[in-house]
């Protein structure tokens, strides 16, 4: 395997050769809030079997334009695909699933999950796989099978989605816990709340290392519950004098149902809006987080409801500008429209890169004469991840020999360390992706890299990140571009008067000279340097004419623009 992201203060550790390994690594996840793709490897370095945790997506940042979602970067894997004994999911978030139906094709493996995980991504196959079908095999809660040789069985946490689970992956080197993502929610409104028995007794068999989630690892006390969400929700709702809209995170069923009591207790109409709700709604009715008789009305009837009769449940919560949301606020929705005196709750938290398109959206409802309530505010939104009094909680029940933070920035992976360290754990190892760690035998520590990387959906399409087109159109949002035109004969006569279009560049200079014109010249200034008789070097005029234009912008400018030259060659004169 070749290292390409090797970090020069790393020691790689050197151990036995040839014997068996346990080792761990991420392709996505450490250092970042997304993207979750974890393996763990058990056998000889050159027969090892891999278990595969998760395979999610991220959101695009500004500096990736175009791009829909950026999926993680698999060749590591999928050069091993024939010893890959599975893919086992945690729960239904996105950033944990998003990228099965876009890769999985090219990994070929058995796909383990939970029923309101496989429900949620039968129901992403149906409306995007094409016809695909993935070989799911659901497991009940709690459950536990085999996949190579990992012994893996599911326990039930707390999160912000039915069913997330941990996973006790248990090998012939030792059990590992890998938590997913969780919190500590005694009363978290849909589902159980988590299995803490369980829990103790894993600490009892002995816990070789804990690969656990860090987000809020820099926050103290503890998440408060869901049910103290809801009746604060209700008690906001019934004081409202008008509509009511809250938008959430699709997934969270506790906040749909949060939303669904409070209606019903205030004598409100639940009107949905969003075809994300509709399907996790429809997957949560099938799997009983929903009572079969959940009834709510679609966004056409809206205008049928009376202003204090309605609550309105809708998509957006991060400011996508096509969610529903996003275009009430833009007065754009075919069907809903709110107005001065109405309310919109954020009933969710702003991931980090989206605080701009988030604050779009709740500056353009207030300049609408609507009321906005976020988490600052009121109690509308609890995290799904635990603050520091669970992590300190959950180390004295487990009590890992080694702890491996995930699931953070940078900050956040040292932070969770360091806490680990608080609470007696002596080893802890903080990655970055691609680093392979090796957990077991003794002489712990990094022992190789893997190449990584980040792939875009862009489109219908699955395209590079290094050199693809959302790198050029990166370059193309910050100087534009300019395209000239040129008919040539082969001997290098210039047939025809030189065409240029120019794109996100200024039409004048700083005294006022039009841009067109002092492209032109450059050419005309760039032509007439090169001597007859080297006119016929149509390879060198092109390069040449490139140089000068982009040298001309930019001494007008002061940047350099994207510049395509394009020649035709016509067998003319000459």
């Amino acid at each position: 395997m070749t290292a390409t992201n090797k970090r020069p203060d790393k020691q790689i550790a050197r151990g036995p050769k040839g014997g068996d390994e346990l080792v761990f690594m991420a392709l996505g996840g450490l250092g970042e809030i997304g993207m979750n793709v974890y393996l763990y490897g058990f056998g000889p370095e050159r027969s090892r079997q891999w278990l595969m945790v998760d395979l999610g997506i991220t959101f695009p940042h500004e500096a990736e334009p175009g791009a829909d979602v950026v999926l993680p970067d698999l060749r590591f894997i999928i050069g091993e695909k024939q010893a890959l004994a599975g893919l086992v999911l945690t729960h239904a978030h996105e950033d944990h699933i998003g990228a099965v139906i876009d890769l999985w094709p090219q990994l070929n493996c058995p796909i383990y999950a939970t029923p309101f995980t496989a429900g949620m991504l039968k129901t992403k196959m149906g409306e995007y796989g094409k016809g695909m079908r993935l070989p799911i095999t659901e497991i009940p809660l709690g459950g536990r099978f085999m996949a190579g040789a990992f012994d893996v069985e599911f326990v039930s946490l707390a999160h912000s989605i039915p069913e997330p689970s941990g996973l006790a992956i248990r090998t012939p080197a030792g059990l590992v816990f890998h938590t997913g993502d969780w919190k500590l929610d005694d009363e978290p409104l849909v589902g159980s709340p988590p299995d803490v028995a369980k829990l103790k007794a894993l600490g009892n068999e002995g816990v070789l290392a804990m690969v656990c989630d860090s987000t809020n690892a820099m926050r103290e006390g503890r998440s408060p519950t869901e049910t103290e969400v809801a009746r604060s929700l209700a008690k906001l709702i019934e004081n409202a004098p008008r509509r009511v809209a809250v938008t959430t995170f699709a997934s969270n069923v506790a906040r749909v149902r949060a939303c669904a009591d409070a209606a019903r207790a205030t004598g409100r109409t639940l009107v949905i809006a969003g075809r994300a709700l509709h399907r996790v709604i429809q997957v949560a009715i099938e799997t009983g987080y929903l009572p079969e008789n959940f009834s709510y009305l679609d966004q056409q009837r809206f205008d049928d409801i009376s202003a204090g009769k309605v609550l309105l449940l809708c998509t957006g919560s991060q400011g996508e500008p096509r969610a529903a949301i996003a275009r009430i606020s833009e007065d754009q929705h075919p069907d809903i429209s709110l107005d001065p005196g109405d309310i919109a709750i954020f009933s969710s938290r702003t991931i980090p890169g989206n605080e701009m398109s988030v604050g779009k959206v709740q500056n353009a409802l207030a300049r609408r004469g609507v009321d906005v309530i976020t988490d600052n505010e009121a109690l509308v939104h609890v995290t799904g991840h635990p603050r520091r009094d669970e992590l300190r909680e959950i180390y004295s029940w487990m009590r890992p020999q080694i702890v491996v933070p995930m699931h953070g920035e940078a900050r956040h992976l040292k932070e969770n360390a360091k806490l680990a360290r608080s609470c007696g754990i002596s080893e802890t190892h903080i990655l970055t992706d691609g680093e392979m760690l090796r957990l077991w035998p003794e002489q712990r520590g990094v022992i190789d890299e893997a190449p990584v990387g980040r792939l875009f959906r862009d489109g219908n399409l699955i395209v590079p990140d290094a050199e693809g087109p959302v790198k050029a159109r990166r370059k193309l949002s910050f100087a534009g571009i300019a395209v000239v035109a040129m008919t040539m004969s082969r001997r290098g006569d210039i047939l025809a008067e030189p065409q240029v279009v120019l794109d996100g560049i200024p039409d004048v200079d700083a005294e006022g000279e039009d841009m067109h014109e002092i492209v032109l010249d450059a050419i005309d200034g760039t032509l007439r340097s090169i001597p007859q008789k080297r006119r016929g070097d149509l390879d060198m005029v092109k390069e040449a004419v490139f140089r000068g234009v982009r040298g001309a912008i930019n001494e007008a400018w002061g940047k350099k623009p994207v510049v395509k030259v394009l020649l035709t060659v016509v067998d003319g004169r000459g």
